[in-house]
């Protein structure tokens, strides 16, 4: 198990918020501290997902921070779900940012972690040194996004562990087919909680399904290909991208790499949305990028 500290923090607007603190490796005599990075997990997912990736990550001589945005895992549920969105993710950052006065930081963003960066980068692009993009983009397939508006929001609880392993088998096997039992199980502990009653639930709000369940996630927008043409075209980006996506189909990452020539790009192969990022081509082409980020 990775070793962490707990961080709790209060947002803008009082929700009380968690993430989790992986200290860096030891720098060598004379080496300048690297700049840190900010992990940021997918719709119905958590600061865990991270916790295979982030090790690496501080290995490297990087402080990380995974978060647990509002609404998922030790976060509080927002009492409005209207502030389910990425604006207010992104604000949400911010504010832990000044209060671990961090200036800058790389940003990891899986799925919605990759909107919530993009959005970042419209409006605070200086606290962006460099990101990675996991298999997200400003322009979606609407298969994907339809495929998630499915399952977001709609489980109930289940009576084992095992019944916790099968729902994720079930949604994400087109994704994931070459995963194990224990992968699976893995990946229910994580995603999962028991309650007193003893029944299994997910770690989430499921109000926080809102807005792709209603439509109001588009497949893209104008204001999400000029976010993303600002952070790819001014800072360091990475686009790891699932082979077997359904979310970032081989044209939309197509129109990504032509919308930003500098854009750097690796693909998983075998994988869908959304790789775990500690797959030996994701991790490779992660190292290789920030050994260039200071």
């Amino acid at each position: 198990m990775s070793t962490f500290t707990p961080i709790s923090y209060t947002s803008s607007d009082g929700l009380a918020l968690y993430a989790r603190d992986y200290p860096a490796a030891p720098a060598p005599e004379g080496a300048a501290a690297r700049l840190p990075v900010i992990c940021i997990h997918g719709l119905t997912r958590n600061s865990a997902d991270f916790d295979e990736l982030a090790p690496e990550l501080a290995a490297m001589g990087r402080r990380v921070i995974a978060v647990d945005v509002r609404g998922r895992g030790h976060s509080a549920h927002d009492p409005n779900p209207d502030n389910y969105n990425p604006v207010v993710y992104a604000a949400d950052i911010v504010k832990l940012m000044a209060e671990l006065q961090l200036p800058r930081a790389v940003f990891v963003g899986t799925s919605m972690g990759g909107l919530i960066t993009m959005t970042l980068a419209a409006r605070r692009l200086d606290l962006i040194a460099a990101a990675v993009l996991n298999d997200i983009g400003p322009v979606m397939s609407l298969r994907g996004l339809q495929r998630i508006a499915g399952y977001a929001g709609r489980c109930n609880a289940v009576a084992s562990w095992v019944d916790a392993a099968a729902y994720l088998r079930d949604i994400n096997a087109c994704a994931f087919p070459a995963n194990s039992d224990a992968e699976w199980d893995k990946w229910a502990r994580r995603a999962f909680e028991q309650k007193d009653d003893g029944q299994l639930a997910l770690r989430y709000d499921p109000n926080i399904a809102t807005a792709i369940q209603t439509g109001k996630l588009r497949p893209t927008s104008l204001a999400a290909r000029m976010a993303f043409r600002r952070l790819a075209r001014r800072r360091p980006t990475l686009l790891v991208r699932g082979a077997l996506s359904d979310l970032v189909e081989r044209s939309q990452a197509d129109w990504m790499r032509k919308a930003a020539p500098e854009l750097q790009y690796a693909e998983v192969p075998d994988v869908g949305h959304a790789p775990m990022l500690t797959e030996p081509e994701a991790l490779d082409a992660i190292r290789a990028f920030l050994a260039r980020v200071p």
